[in-house]
């Protein structure tokens, strides 16, 4: 039987608009929805008075207005990135330059330039004023957060646990409308399995997603997300077992009822699957690992 996520993909979204989430927590929505966005990119505001944005979002005049007059009348002091795909750190920059606030990250981009476009890109002029490693502490008026260093979407990515409310901003790391892209070579099956794993038994009550609504029951939703990874590794194999293949060629087979638009991404999930199997022995590449390898069975 097919794991099932309970996905969560009723959300309403009024772009621009200040949203409150809880007492302490605010969004703003920027208006670049898409097939790996979701409704868009959700900038969240914690505190009153002296706040931190999370994921600043992409460098849109339109978004960059909304939230200066969202911050009217309140001090930034921090800026958080939890990690540096185009949707969500640029934009940064200009944030920066209206208050004044330093910016924080695990560090710039890991990935290269050139090579495929998977999902929205790299931002590769993004360097944290201050870098964060996890277990680090930045904490305001009212607001704690302690950062958790999640790599697997991208090798810097961050989630935030902020503990006034028992909540984790969990950037793309956990989303609750779709599973994560992972795409090689800075994208890593292993690590991303290993911070799944990581968030396992936490106390948080809820998670709270850059794409989409909040998951209520994150503990359940990441045992879900770690199934359905498993599966897809079993699908993998049971590709193989009717003889060697290439990539593409299992993709035609696993993700049949999927959206051809999403195949080339998918192709590079698959592909971060390989590399992880192949590394534990359970998968022979024919020549060093790519989306063209022939894959067998040992």
């Amino acid at each position: 039987m097919a794991v099932e996520i309970p996905f969560i993909r009723d959300f309403e979204t009024d772009y621009g608009s200040l949203v409150e989430v809880s007492p302490s927590i605010r969004r703003v929505v920027a208006r670049n929805p898409g097939l790996f966005t979701f409704k868009g990119t959700g900038t969240y505001i914690v505190g009153r008075g002296q706040v931190a944005v999370i994921d600043p979002g992409p460098d849109l005049v339109e978004h960059v207005e909304a939230l200066k007059n969202a911050l009217r009348g309140e001090t930034v002091s921090h800026i958080l990135v939890t990690h540096t795909h185009i949707d969500h750190s640029p934009a940064a920059k200009a944030l920066k330059a209206a208050t004044g606030a330093p910016t924080l990250g695990f560090g710039p981009h890991g990935g290269e330039r050139g090579g495929d476009k998977v999902e929205e890109g790299g931002d590769h002029d993004f360097r944290p004023d201050h870098a964060l490693a996890d277990g680090d502490v930045v904490s305001g008026r009212g607001w704690t957060f302690t950062a958790l260093h999640t790599p697997g979407h991208t090798s810097n990515h961050l989630c935030y646990a902020l503990k006034e409310e028992a909540a984790l901003f969990s950037g793309d790391h956990v989303m609750g409308w779709s599973t994560t892209v992972i795409s090689p070579p800075d994208g890593d099956m292993r690590a991303y399995m290993a911070s799944l794993d990581k968030l396992r038994g936490r106390s948080e009550r809820r998670f709270i997603p850059t794409h989409g609504a909040p998951i209520p029951e994150p503990g359940r939703y990441v045992e879900a997300l770690i199934a359905h990874r498993r599966e897809r590794e079993g699908e993998i194999l049971a590709c193989l077992r009717t003889g060697p293949a290439t990539i593409p060629e299992m993709v035609k087979v696993i993700y049949a009822q999927v959206d051809p638009r999403l195949h080339g991404a998918a192709a590079r999930s698959v592909f971060a699957h390989i590399r992880h199997m192949v590394e534990d022995g359970r998968v022979k590449a024919e020549g060093p690992p790519a989306l063209a390898t022939l894959y067998r069975l040992p």
